[in-house]
């Protein structure tokens, strides 16, 4: 019997090979009637919908969510980094990914709205993906990301990026299709995350997610937004439909501020009522399913100096190790290779590299964008 698409975990899709994920999808949905793909579209005409690159019909009715779009989630494959980087390699390759999602993991069809080649070809994933981005309005449910498929486009670009970083082609095409995700569904370039902040996995990679903050001021430019428009913080917006290594991150600093939770990073029953107690004992609004916002983050996380000790040291070790920065151990001690991995961050994202964890320093280690990062 097939797998239904929330049966479906990470560690299956690392068996056959594919860097994305999937789970049920929260909020109503809209079931639209089923209708024949449209002709390429004249918006987006370097989008191979799925008509063009001979997409096999879904294996049941693609669903469009009733949710309101707040991010674009980033992906690697998992899949070889090759050289052919023909548009005939890109039909291939979307034709393959079908299969393995439809075949292998008994999804409806591709997890992903969107796919970029190596060779810098975007092909539409999911079907009816390119109708919803052209219409703007409610996007298609998705399978790239539990908890977040009715919530954020995800884009998957090929190649496995933990040590080699992505082709120009590639980030050319990408930054393009951020841009059009961006305008049509009136995010910004702030909203712009990786795979694993919302899911326990290695998605997209240490060098392809180092990319990130240039990635964003790309789409930032190309937008013609000021740098000034970006907000201090932008933090990732975990909750309560979410597990990952930033929710053992809240776990952690929660358990700071005195709640005993075990730090594993899957955001159990147990957080939705300590976080509702520490937002009302800190004159915070109760937020909406166990939603970490910013005022939230901004008053669980701890300035942090050399001289610092405990779990929330250990909680920005944890993230620095994930981050590509194996010297750093979860000691709880800050130690100088703590240190040393604060103040490289810190240059990543254009921050005063001084080596103190403050506001923006956390959120820039656990996945957020800053304001500073827009301005380099």
């Amino acid at each position: 019997m097939a797998l239904h698409e929330h049966e479906v975990d990470r560690r299956t899709l690392f068996r056959v090979g594919l860097g994305t994920a999937v789970a049920a999808v929260v909020g109503t949905e809209l079931a639209f009637p089923g209708a024949a793909q449209a002709a390429p579209s004249p918006e987006f005409p370097w989008i191979i919908d799925c008509d063009s690159w001979g997409a096999r019909p879904p294996s049941s009715a693609i669903q469009i969510t009733g949710n309101t779009t707040n991010k674009i989630i980033l992906h690697h494959m998992a899949f070889p980094n090759v050289t052919d980087y023909s548009r005939e390699h890109a039909v291939q390759l979307a034709k393959d990914c079908q299969n393995l999602h439809m075949d292998t993991n008994g999804w409806a069809d591709t997890g992903q709205h969107f796919t970029v080649s190596r060779g810098g070809y975007v092909m539409e994933g999911r079907h009816r993906s390119l109708e919803t981005l052209v219409a703007g309005e409610h996007q298609v449910v998705s399978a790239h990301c539990p908890g977040e498929n009715g919530n954020a486009i995800g884009i998957e670009n090929e190649g496995t990026y933990i040590t080699e970083t992505p082709p120009e082609a590639l980030l050319d095409s990408l930054v393009e299709l951020c841009v059009a995700v961006c305008r049509q569904f009136d995010l910004k370039a702030w909203d712009i995350f990786g795979h694993w902040d919302f899911r326990l996995t290695d998605c997209p990679g240490i060098a392809f997610y180092a990319q990130f903050p240039m990635i964003r001021r790309r789409v930032l430019r190309a937008m013609g937004t000021h740098p000034s428009a970006a907000p201090a913080r932008r933090w990732p917006d975990i909750w309560r439909f979410v597990d990952s290594p930033i929710v053992q991150v809240g776990q952690y600093l929660l358990d700071n501020a005195g709640y005993a939770l075990t730090p594993d990073g899957v955001f159990g029953y147990d957080m939705n009522d300590a976080l509702a107690d520490f937002q009302t004992r800190s004159g915070i609004p109760v937020t909406p399913d166990a939603t970490f916002d910013t005022a939230t983050w901004e008053a669980l996380a701890p300035r942090l100096d050399k001289h610092a000790t405990g779990l929330p040291v250990t909680a920005i070790q944890f993230m620095l190790a994930r981050k590509g920065y194996p010297e750093v151990t979860a000691s709880g001690e800050f130690d100088h290779a703590t240190m040393k991995a604060v103040q490289s961050m810190q240059r990543l994202h254009g921050l005063h590299p001084d080596g103190k964890v403050d506001l923006s320093t956390w959120c820039a280690v656990v996945g957020g964008s800053v304001r500073e990062a827009f301005r380099r």
